[in-house]
């Protein structure tokens, strides 16, 4: 038991070795945290295994955006579950909802090697408040009908608005022209997605 122990620490350590893992202190109500991540062969990279104070950045970039970096995962408690569930009118019959009320990037233009934030900010409700809803967001970045990139956060949430941010930056390189960002959050079999678009000029 104490050698698999020490092997699954070794496992960790060397994940963290090869994707620069890192977490950063609670940001107000919510948790800021994820990986500094250099996604240039677009394989998975990430973050420590989540939990209630830690998340898990998986996913890279590819293509036009191969070279490029995602940078540390953050968020924020906008609303709490009682105020969430007001502003919805929520019911707990209706069981788990996810809705995206807002997703979008900024700046919404920007120049090769510039760093955009893909942001989304959603509501979670469920039938127990303090009970935790295992919610998957996921922002696929397209060019043209390329898919370049996938970054994917798995985080744990009690009922409540959050805003949250996943950096990136984009490589000298990066091709020119409209990438669209199409935001997904997801628990279980509710999805709530959401489409927005970004120039590089």
């Amino acid at each position: 038991m104490f050698s698999r122990f020490i092997s699954i620490l070794l496992v960790v350590a060397f994940i963290c070795g090869l994707y620069s893992c890192a977490s950063i202190p609670e940001e107000r109500k919510g948790v800021a945290t994820g990986a500094g991540v250099g996604a240039a062969t677009g394989a998975v990279a990430g973050g420590l295994i989540g939990g209630s104070t830690r998340s898990t950045i998986i996913g890279g970039l590819l293509g036009g955006l191969a070279g490029g970096a995602i940078g540390h995962y953050g968020y924020d408690q906008r609303r709490s579950g009682t105020e969430t569930a007001q502003a919805y009118n929520y019911q707990p019959a209706s069981g788990t909802v996810l809705k995206i009320e807002d997703a979008s990037i900024a700046p919404t233009s920007v120049q090769p090697g510039q760093k955009v934030d893909l942001k989304m900010t959603y509501a979670v409700l469920n039938p127990t408040q303090n009970q935790q809803v295992n919610v998957t967001e996921t922002r696929e970045i397209r060019f043209g009908d390329q898919v370049v990139g996938k970054p994917q956060v798995n985080v744990a949430r009690t009922a409540g608005t959050y805003t949250s941010t996943v950096p990136l930056t984009l490589p000298q390189n990066a091709q020119k022209g409209t990438y669209t960002v199409v935001s997904t959050v997801q628990a279980g079999g509710v999805t709530d997605t959401r489409q927005t678009n970004f120039n590089v000029g």
